[in-house]
């Protein structure tokens, strides 16, 4: 693609932004909402399983989903996504017990291992080399809105008509996607049949070499995200906010306001100088989150978590997408999930393992996962003012 046409020369990459949106809402939902959920089933000591276990799925199904989307095609590989997270969203209003709700959220991991990798190659294909910021900007703004209509729509949702309603709710957002990504034209040249080998995985399925310096950036920055997805519900509740999803709207479309700028920032003056700015911002949003002791201290905090994560999630991926070899781009986009994955993981997993409960630790806990970021950011300052001297 000539580097002087427009960077979105088409209808799909259009559609590819409305799906984005119909898929994100999908499995944002219910996150709110699902710690009282299982309380209300007696599974208090597994809160914070919700999120550990989605992203187990997630990042042991990213090996298969990048190898897939370079061999059959990437809209095949978006539609496995949307499919799973459609029957999932449908199927909680049917399990009962701690068990087999656990089970669910293993499975429902799978959807987000597939379709942001296929959409993040499909990106890769249509978009000129240095507009890619832009573009990932753009792509994840999209995601963007879908993750903060879906929290606030989920809550209103469960309050007015019951979890039942909540969950048919996010199998039809996810059944939308599923419907607009399957009439997608496929990106992929010489696509290949699909065939029992593909099972087969090997190292160089699951780590792309060329892209380890932004999946080291990535897990070290999202273990904040796992451990405030996992914890604010209880925290938003503890301070009196009613409808929890009003956090995740907020940091959501305070992401929303940055992504599109911090992209094409990034295509201009490099992608490690702008993380850069991202890892202190998150510092600050976590110390906030931490020591909040009020609804506007909190929201304040969820403007600066969401300001940080805006400018993180584009550029990383764009760092990625320029490092990563064209003909592997898709296992080459797996292994910067699987590292997000990964950090998001322990951070739900641990941070909810220390909390048990007891909201007197929230503000160490915040604030040692808001210390993984200072780490971001003296490897950053290397590669800045070191590596590329």
């Amino acid at each position: 693609m000539n580097a002087e046409q427009k960077v979105y020369p088409s209808f799909q990459f259009w559609r590819l932004c409305f799906c984005n949106i119909l898929f994100f809402a999908s499995f944002n939902m219910i996150v709110p909402e699902l710690p009282a959920y299982l309380r209300s089933m007696g599974g208090e000591k597994y809160v914070g399983y919700i999120i550990a276990l989605f992203t187990v799925t997630a990042g042991l199904s990213r090996p298969f989903s990048g190898k897939w989307a370079d061999h059959i095609g990437r809209v095949p590989v978006m539609v496995i996504g949307a499919a799973v997270s459609a029957l999932c969203g449908l199927a909680y209003a049917f399990v009962s017990g701690v068990f087999l709700f656990l089970m669910l959220r293993l499975f429902h991991g799978m959807s987000t291992g597939f379709t942001p990798t296929g959409t993040s190659a499909y990106t890769a294909d249509i978009v000129p080399f240095n507009r890619r910021g832009e573009a990932m900007g753009l792509i994840s703004l999209f995601g963007s809105l879908g993750m903060a209509v879906g929290p606030a729509v989920g809550s209103w949702i469960n309050f007015h008509y019951g979890y039942d309603a909540m969950f048919y709710a996010s199998a039809i957002s996810g059944l939308l996607a599923f419907w607009a990504i399957a009439g997608m034209k496929e990106t992929l040249p010489n696509r290949e049949k699909f065939r029992l080998s593909l099972f087969k995985i090997r190292w160089a399925d699951v780590y792309e070499s060329r892209v380890k310096k932004p999946a080291f950036v990535m897990l070290l920055m999202v273990a904040s995200f796992g451990v405030m997805i996992t914890l604010i519900p209880d925290h938003c509740e503890a301070l009196g906010m009613k409808n929890k999803g009003t956090f995740f709207s907020v940091f959501t479309l305070a992401s929303i306001f940055v992504r599109f700028s911090a992209g094409k920032v990034s295509d201009r003056i490099g992608r490690a100088k702008v993380l850069l700015i991202s890892s202190i911002l998150l510092f600050i949003a976590m110390l906030f989150l931490g020591l909040s002791t009020n609804i506007t201290t909190l929201l304040i905090g969820a403007v600066l978590f969401g300001f940080a994560n805006g400018i993180n999630s584009p550029t990383v991926m764009a760092w990625a997408i320029d490092l990563g070899d064209s003909e592997r781009i898709g296992r080459a986009m797996g292994t910067v999930y699987i590292a997000l994955e990964i950090g998001i993981g322990a951070g739900a997993f641990f941070g909810g393992g220390i909390y048990a409960g007891n909201p007197e630790l929230l503000p160490q806990i915040f604030m040692g996962a808001g210390a993984l970021s200072l780490v971001a950011f003296a490897y950053l300052s290397r590669e800045v003012f070191w590596v590329n001297r």
